[in-house]
């Protein structure tokens, strides 16, 4: 059911030049595109594609949103100069965040041309842009964002009705606008109702072209979302809906495999670090909160052996394109450099899930003897990895990683370069990192002091 959203609101009066995520109008909007996904999720799919009833609607839609990019509203957009700046803040920078596993660069290439014929999708590609542009300071109009996401919710809605295809691709670029001002509370509620959408349109990892440019792009949020819990979640998407229909949990390393792409190699490291996610969180239920899931001692050990030697299959495994191209020690961090923009975060997540299985080694295994050492090895890769490539597209996607692994930090000029790192991605991307910087300085029992 859609939510009233309060016409009397005016983004001007609500919109600040650091808008929060709180802000009145910008939460209806999101609780409005929220229960959108929902309802289009739960209505069943029609029972045979391209009947009449639904290319008459398309039809209509088409004609309408043609009037639409022939309006004032839209013409004014592209008119002014902000707005052409916006296009270009896309294709130059924000696009480059959302390809960072992908080489056909679906999101730089792809998806622009289909803008000329979807307002939603032109609208959600400006308010992203305008967001982005926002958050770091570089904007005189700070309602833009706001506007254009709002129009991109309008114009979402008759896709959403007749199950267009070009409505998961408006939807996944406005979830990763709010994602870049979310906060750590409200990432999963952000992100379930896009999850529904994929699960009702059956897409996966390994769907078509766009379609699976469109799913690893969540997928890599999805995961986020479950680094953030702490153990105590997985991802929204459950690991097993990733893979081909048909295809088991055992035969998943194969599948990857059968591609024989850096890309592809890539996202079978977001998917490893998704099923040590899985097993964490059922893990801490069984412990901790008496889940009947059969995660006991014996089949907990069996599932963390597996994993781990998944993991190290990886990297063994690992092609030419996402291998370091030079690794060289460093203080307080080593010097990681990769040329393929998917080695760095791919790499990087594959340290963090053996951190994290490393923390919950099974008593007994041969890896908890030197359980430490192992730990702050990946850690310090971890932040290597990072200072020693800037791009834009994985330093937002270090987040999480960099708090995990600067949550085993002890020395103070570890810290004092890590909190530099975190204000950087800041300043450089618009992704909010303050919230990661106060928790770590809990942590650590001490406040890192402001230059």
């Amino acid at each position: 059911m859609d939510i009233d959203v309060d016409s009397s609101i005016s983004p001007l009066a609500t919109w600040t030049l650091h808008p929060s995520p709180h802000d009145p109008a910008y939460l209806a909007s999101q609780d409005e595109l929220r229960n959108l996904l929902f309802t289009t999720a739960q209505t069943p799919a029609p029972t045979r594609r391209g009947t009449p009833v639904r290319d008459e609607a398309r039809e209509s839609y088409e004609a309408d949103t043609s009037a639409s990019l022939r309006s004032d509203s839209v013409k004014q957009i592209l008119a002014v100069g902000r707005r052409l700046e916006y296009l270009d803040n896309y294709v130059g920078r924000v696009a480059s965040w959302l390809d960072m596993f992908d080489s056909n660069r679906n999101f730089a290439i792809t998806i622009p041309p289909l803008a000329r014929r979807s307002p939603a999708l032109l609208y959600a590609i400006l308010a992203i842009s305008a967001r982005q542009l926002e958050l770091m300071g570089g904007i005189r109009n700070p309602c833009d964002s706001l506007e254009l996401y709002q129009e991109a919710i309008q114009m979402l809605k008759p896709l959403l009705q007749v199950r267009d295809e070009d409505a998961i691709t408006v939807s996944v670029i406005l979830c990763c606008m709010e994602m870049m001002s979310a906060s750590g509370e409200d990432w999963r509620r952000h992100l379930d109702g896009c999850a529904a959408l994929f699960v009702s349109f059956g897409v996966n990892g390994f769907s078509d072209d766009l379609r699976k440019a469109l799913f690893w792009c969540y997928a890599r949020m999805d995961l986020c979302g479950a680094l953030m819990s702490d153990g105590t979640q997985s991802t929204l998407i459950e690991p097993w809906r990733w893979l081909a229909p048909g295809v088991s949990a055992d035969r998943a390393q194969e599948l990857f495999a059968q591609h024989r792409s850096p890309d592809m190699h890539a996202n079978y490291a977001v998917y490893l670090c998704a099923k040590v996610c899985e097993l964490l969180a059922d893990r801490t239920k069984y412990s901790e909160l008496g889940a009947d899931n059969g995660c006991n001692d014996a089949a907990y050990a069996m599932r963390w052996t597996a994993l781990w030697d998944d993991l190290q299959a990886w990297l063994d495994q690992r092609p030419e394109e996402l291998l370091p191209l030079q690794t060289l020690d460093g203080k307080p961090f080593p010097h990681i450099l990769f040329i393929h923009w998917a080695a760095i975060s791919a790499n990087q997540l594959h340290h963090t899930a053996c951190l994290l299985l490393l923390d919950m080694a099974p008593a007994g295994s041969k890896q908890s003897l030197q359980k430490e050492q192992l730990i702050l090895g990946y850690a310090k890769r971890i932040c290597g990895i990072s200072l020693t490539n800037p791009h834009q597209g994985c330093i937002n996607n270090a987040v999480q990683p960099l708090w995990i692994a600067g949550r085993h930090l002890t020395h103070r000029s570890e810290h004092a370069v890590l909190i530099k790192l975190f204000k950087n991605i800041e300043q450089t991307t618009g992704w909010a990192t303050s919230w990661r910087v106060a928790d770590l300085e809990r942590i650590w029992g001490y406040k890192i002091r402001k230059n």
